[in-house]
C-alpha cells in the first residue's frame, strides 16, 4: 500500500474513516447533487440511445455482412469496457489530487465532443475511435460517486448512492426509447442528441457545481494510485474493505446475467417479440428507479446498512430463482420486483466501503469499484453465454435454459456469505456509524 497522504497523517484521512462532508452551503449542495444526478443519467441515457442504432450503423459500414458486423460490434463493447477499466482509476486519482469539479466538467465536455465525432464518423474506424474516447471520458462516473461521498454525511450516503443508481435506471429506460424514435428519422440523430445533452450539462455545471474536496484533504498524485492494479490494491488495506469489495464484485458479476442473455433467453423460452421484450426491459429499469430513487433511503434508516445489504442480496436470489424456473412469461415478470430490491445491496455495499476510508481516498475507492465493474463486464457475458449454450446443447438436463440464472444465484449466495463475514463489526474509528442492523 502506498504511503499515507499528509492529510491522513493529520488525522483527517484514513485514520478518520468516512470523514466529514465538505462545507458546501446547503442550497448549493442540493444543486450540486442535482447536477451530478443529471450527469450520471445523461451518461447512461447516451449509452441507451445507442442501443437501437449503433448495431445498424456498424452493419452499414460493414456492407451488410452480418457475421462481420457482429464481430465488430463485439469489439466495440470490449473496447468500451477496457477503457472504463483503465481510466476509471485515473479519473478517480486525478479527482483526489485536483478536485472533483474539473474532472467532472472536462469529462462532460469530452463526452459531448466525442459524440459529435461519432455523429460525423465517415468510416467504421472513426466510429470505433469515438467509442473508445467515449469509454475514457465517461469513466467520470467514479468521480461522481466520490463527489457524493464528499458532500454527504456517512449515514445518508446509501440513500444518495441509491439515487445515483436510479439515474442509471432512468437513463436505460429513456435512452432506447429516444434512440429508437430519433434513429427512425436519421441513424446519426441520436448521437447529436447525446452530444447536445452532454455539452449543455457541462455548460450548466460550470456555473452551478462547487468543488467538494478542499485542498487540505487532497492526496498526492502517484502512478500507483492512477492505474487499475494500484486502485485495486487499496481494497486490501483493510480486511473488512476487502470483504466488501468481494461482495461488490460478485454481486456485479451476477447482475450481468440479464444484460448478457435477456433478449436471447426471452425470445427462446417465451417466443416474445421485440415489443414485449422492450416493455419488459423498461419495467426492469422502472423498478430500479422506484427502488433506488425512493425506497433505499427509508429502508437503510429502518434496517441499517448491513440489513439493507443482506436484504438486497437475498431479494436478488429470490428474483433470479423465479426467472430461472419460470415456465411462462408472466411468471418471469414476478421476479422483476425482487430484482429491483437487489439495488439495496449495491447502494449499501458502496456506502459501507466509503465509511472505511477518508476524504482523500474516495476517488480512488470509486475508481477501484469501477474497475471491478469493468472486470465483471468482461467476464460476465462470456460466462453466462457459455453456460446458456451448454444448457441448450443438453435440453434434458436440469435446470434447462434457466441455468445461467442459477449460476447467478450461486454467485449471490457467495456474496451473502462474504457480506455476513465482512459486516460483523463496525470499522475501526467509526463507532458512531450505523453499520449493523
Amino acid at each position: 500500500m502506498p504511503p499515507a497522504p499528509k492529510d491522513a497523517e493529520a488525522g483527517q484521512g484514513i485514520s478518520d474513516p468516512g470523514g466529514d462532508p465538505a462545507p458546501v452551503p446547503h442550497g448549493r449542495r442540493r444543486a450540486a447533487f442535482g447536477f451530478v444526478f443529471v450527469t450520471v443519467a445523461i451518461d447512461m441515457l447516451s449509452v441507451g440511445i445507442f442501443v437501437p442504432v449503433l448495431p445498424r450503423l456498424v452493419a452499414d459500414f460493414m456492407g451488410g455482412d452480418e457475421p462481420a458486423a457482429a464481430t465488430m460490434y463485439g469489439l466495440f463493447g470490449i473496447a468500451f469496457a477496457l477503457m472504463q477499466f483503465f481510466f476509471s482509476p485515473v479519473q478517480g486519482a486525478l479527482s483526489d489530487r485536483f478536485g472533483r469539479r474539473p474532472v467532472i466538467l472536462f469529462s462532460n465536455l469530452g463526452v459531448g465532443l466525442d459524440y459529435v465525432v461519432m455523429a460525423l464518423a465517415p468510416t467504421i474506424w472513426w466510429l470505433l475511435a469515438g467509442r473508445v474516447i467515449s469509454g475514457v471520458a465517461s469513466a467520470s462516473i467514479a468521480t461522481a460517486f466520490a463527489y457524493i461521498a464528499d458532500v454527504t454525511e456517512p449515514e445518508k450516503r446509501a440513500a444518495r448512492f441509491g439515487m445515483l443508481g436510479a439515474a442509471f435506471g432512468l437513463g436505460f429506460v429513456l435512452g432506447p426509447a429516444i434512440g429508437g424514435l430519433a434513429g427512425s428519422v436519421d441513424p446519426r440523430l441520436p448521437f447529436w442528441i447525446a452530444a447536445g445533452l452532454s455539452l449543455a450539462n457541462a455548460a450548466y455545471g460550470y456555473f452551478v457545481l462547487p468543488e467538494s474536496l478542499p485542498p487540505e484533504k487532497r492526496a498526492p498524485l502517484r502512478l500507483a494510485r492512477a492505474n487499475p492494479l494500484g486502485a485495486l490494491t487499496l481494497l486490501r488495506s483493510q480486511p473488512q474493505l476487502l470483504g466488501l469489495a468481494g461482495v461488490w464484485f460478485v454481486s456485479q458479476l451476477a447482475h450481468f446475467v440479464l444484460p448478457s442473455l435477456g433478449v436471447l433467453y426471452l425470445t427462446f423460452r417465451y417466443d416474445w417479440d421485440a415489443r414485449t421484450i422492450g416493455f419488459t426491459m423498461a419495467a426492469v429499469g422502472l423498478g430500479a428507479v422506484i427502488v433506488q430513487g425512493g425506497l433505499i433511503g427509508p429502508g437503510v434508516r429502518l434496517l441499517g446498512e448491513r440489513g439493507a445489504l443482506l436484504l438486497g442480496a437475498t431479494a436478488g436470489v429470490i428474483g433470479l430463482t423465479i426467472q430461472g424456473l419460470a415456465p411462462h412469461g408472466w411468471m418471469f415478470w414476478l421476479g422483476i420486483p425482487f430484482n429491483s430490491l437487489w439495488g439495496f445491496a449495491h447502494a449499501a455495499a458502496n456506502s459501507l466501503m466509503s465509511r472505511r476510508l477518508g476524504p482523500s481516498e474516495q476517488g480512488r475507492l470509486q475508481g477501484a469499484n469501477a474497475c471491478m465493474m469493468g472486470i465483471a463486464g468482461l467476464i460476465g457475458p462470456g460466462l453466462f453465454s457459455q453456460v446458456y449454450a451448454f444448457a441448450l446443447a443438453h435440453p434434458g438436463a436440469f435446470p434447462g435454459p434457466g441455468a445461467p440464472f442459477f449460476v447467478a444465484v450461486a454467485l449471490l449466495l457467495v456474496a451473502i456469505a462474504l457480506a455476513v463475514r465482512a459486516t460483523r463489526s463496525p470499522p475501526a474509528g467509526a463507532a458512531g456509524d450505523k453499520v449493523s442492523s
